[in-house]
């Protein structure tokens, strides 16, 4: 896995700059706006750091992508091998049931299950059956990537092999806004440039939630982290799989 020496998201083609802090003033002495302390700015580049560090996570990820629609992935994370597993959950305001999906993924394939039509499409091609899709992530760069791919990719950036540097985090763009419970963990809130915000437990300093808008939409992508540990995620066997570049006409079918 390369090294990520700075919190960087690539989303769209642009870069997303990931920063968190966890206070160490009393919350009484501050006010929503002021700038983070030195203190603070020590959090802030080991926070992706600190992640890698403790191995892994569960999350919970949410985009209310479209009028009524949310798509949210609930899964666990392996920060230090960079493969995650999640099931994903498009719910809509308008009656239509759910649609779900299992997902495995890696910074450079991902692997869909409980794809709809997949045996039959394979069958009358004569292809044995198979429980997965697997095709490469689809690049960002070009403005190309789905909104799956976005995600998972956003999970797996909120780690990195090293620290940063603390002085970066000093030059006043990153604010303190107050403190709030999530899940019940109290959490120090920060404001970052370009309306994300992250929030970070006030007692072991480990990430808790990041909340971003995505370059030309209109809606914001919530992720939270719990439990941060060791994971090992198994990724689906070649036999159980179909390759999506090799059978191009399958995962159009499927939707893949």
């Amino acid at each position: 896995m390369p090294s990520r020496r700075r919190p960087l998201l690539l989303v769209l083609g642009l870069v997303l700059t990931l920063l968190a802090g966890c206070s160490t003033d009393s919350a009484a002495d501050r006010n929503p706006g002021d700038p983070v302390t030195r203190d603070e700015a020590d959090v802030l580049a080991e926070l992706l750091h600190r992640n890698f560090e403790q191995g892994g996570a569960d999350f919970v990820e949410t985009a209310p992508y479209g009028d009524g629609a949310v798509l949210t992935l609930t899964g666990e994370i392996d920060f230090v091998r960079s493969i995650g597993s999640a099931q994903a959950v498009t719910t809509f305001e308008d009656g239509r049931p759910d649609d779900t999906r299992t997902l495995f993924f890696t910074p450079d394939n991902l692997w869909f299950g409980d794809v709809p039509g997949l045996s039959d499409a394979l069958a009358a091609r004569g292809l044995p059956d198979a429980a997965y899709v697997e095709r490469p992530m689809a690049g960002t760069a070009e403005g190309t990537a789905s909104l799956v791919d976005v995600l998972v990719q956003l999970v797996l950036n909120l780690s990195a092999r090293a620290g940063d540097d603390p002085r970066a985090f000093l030059n006043g763009d990153y604010t303190w806004q107050g403190q709030r419970s999530i899940d019940g963990r109290l959490t120090a809130v920060y404001a970052l440039s370009g309306g994300k915000t992250v929030a970070v437990s006030t007692s072991d300093k480990t990430l808790v939630q990041y909340v971003t808008p995505l370059p030309d939409q209109d809606f914001r992508v919530t992720i939270t982290l719990s439990d941060h540990g060791d994971r090992t995620i198994t990724l689906p066997a070649a036999e159980e799989t179909v390759d999506a570049t090799a059978q191009p006409e399958i995962a159009a079918q499927v939707g893949v």
